[in-house]
């Protein structure tokens, strides 16, 4: 996947080490977004479907902490990480297992208690290891490595992702934020990486985002004598690259053949095509 190089945070100088901060910042507080839907929750409410097929919200929050356990793993020791990666990791690949889904399972098959306890832990190291890398540093990971930046970036997608499906699963609508800056930029510059996913040549034209921010506002993102363009509100077209709301659910335009192409296969998360969420009505 192209690294992606992340915004400044809405506020934030533009120096690199300011950048890292807001980021930081950023995820620490969509990351208590999702906590405060979570900490009060009973078993029942942990045990509760969510929108990713076999995912509870048990599900969510174990995925989030196991992917924190390989994130502060990957920042304070790379050897370590390259290591288990060509062990564990690649044996359960070679068994026809799915890594992913089995830290998920494992990880849900705890107290809710423990894992929620396991999560804020987990979370807590990231921060604190991503504070303490060099900016410039080349963290290894499954695909490229990234620099701490893109990290943190990657973390903040995640977790506002799978606060969705948690949101999403609780019945609760989520107030949008000026943080959706960092997801809408990651996901234009992973346009490559979703037309490689499914096979597909990377295109050569460049697509320019035009979106409305949260608040009335505008977000910018790419050449602006692109032809090809998505425009609409920044909160659908996140929705539509962390594949949690059907196209046909959003309102967004797609102008040139690369954009409309780029749309139904936009992906910002690493690994093979997802399999996305039906439209509303069921189709």
């Amino acid at each position: 996947m192209t690294e992606p190089n992340p915004p400044a945070a809405p506020g934030a100088p533009g120096a690199p080490g300011d950048v890292l901060f807001g980021l930081l910042a950023d995820l620490r507080a969509e990351s208590a977004v999702l906590d405060a839907l979570v900490a009060e929750l009973p078993a029942a409410g942990w045990a509760g479907p969510t929108p990713a097929e076999g995912w509870t919200v048990a599900h969510q929050i174990a995925h989030l902490a196991w992917t924190d356990d390989w994130t502060a793993l990957a920042t304070r020791d790379p050897e370590g990480f390259t290591a288990s990666l060509g062990g564990h990791f690649t044996e359960l690949l070679a068994a026809g297992a799915d890594p992913v889904e089995e830290g998920a399972r494992d990880g849900a098959a705890a107290e809710p208690a423990a894992l929620l306890a396991r999560w804020r832990a987990g979370r807590e190291e990231v921060l604190a290891a991503l504070t303490a890398a060099p900016a410039d540093v080349r963290l290894p990971w499954f695909g490229p490595p990234m620099k701490p930046a893109s990290m943190v970036t990657a973390r903040l997608m995640e977790t506002w992702a799978h606060g969705q499906d948690v949101a999403d699963a609780l019945g609760v609508t989520r107030e949008p934020t000026a943080r959706l800056r960092h997801i809408a930029h990651l996901g234009l510059r992973t346009l490559g990486f979703a037309f490689a996913a499914h096979g597909l040549p990377a295109p050569e034209t460049p697509v320019r985002l035009e979106l409305t921010a949260p608040d009335g506002g505008s977000w910018t993102f790419g050449p602006a004598d692109a032809t090809d363009v998505v425009t609409g509100p920044a909160l659908d077209f996140c929705l539509l690259v962390t594949q949690r709301r059907h196209r046909d659910d959003l309102t967004l335009t797609a102008t040139g053949p690369t954009a409309t192409a780029w749309l139904p296969i936009a992906q910002t998360f690493a690994g093979p095509p997802g399999k996305g969420r039906r439209p509303a009505s069921g189709a």
